[in-house]
């Protein structure tokens, strides 16, 4: 097995974001991770401090990805912020659909410490999109009920929810409009 020194906190984390893909949630020890990486658990404290820790440092990763693919889908600075809320919501859905273990762990119940920082840092293209649609007094309620909308319908959609029948695709598209329509000053 590898040294301490030769396991990289990307190697861990990367290690993390593959086992919480194919395992899920419970899955994620950090006896799975020293496996993966080729070490002892009691090594892989060297570079994490716990589960807790590790579950902050795959978020972070993961909401890193999230907001790479925002900022490029929203890199134009289109005129129209209900376009860019459309696209927003958009390229949400299409990470929730390649990555949904990581998606349902941004907004899981996990320890606070696992996700404050990160999610703080992730809001800035939302409240962007949120303030240009209903002004500056009104961007933090609007990037929840953005917010809001968006996860609970992505959730839904990955929870197998939407069995009345009807183009799921067409009804995600119809609440985007709708939101941004109702958010607009």
């Amino acid at each position: 097995m590898p040294t301490p020194d030769r396991t990289s906190l990307d190697a861990i984390i990367a290690a993390g974001r593959d086992i919480l893909r194919s395992d899920g949630l419970p899955g994620l020890t950090m006896q799975a991770v020293a496996q993966r990486v080729g070490v002892r658990a009691p090594s892989l404290y060297k570079r994490v401090r716990g589960r807790d820790d590790l579950l902050r440092l795959v978020v972070e990763a993961s909401l890193h990805d999230l907001d790479v693919r925002i900022d490029a889908a929203l890199a134009d600075g289109g005129v129209d912020a209900g376009d860019d809320l459309i696209e927003l919501a958009r390229t949400m859905r299409s990470f929730s659909r390649e990555n949904p273990a990581e998606y349902r762990l941004i907004f899981a119940d996990v320890p606070d410490a696992a996700r404050a920082s990160a999610l703080q840092r992730s809001s800035a293209a939302v409240l962007s999109v949120a303030e240009r649609l209903a002004g500056s007094d009104d961007a933090l309620p609007a990037a929840r009920t953005i917010t809001a909308w968006a996860n609970g319908f992505i959730s839904m959609e990955l929870a197998g929810a939407f069995r009345l029948g009807g183009d799921v695709d067409e009804a995600f598209e119809y609440g985007a409009r709708r939101i941004a329509a109702a958010l607009a000053r």
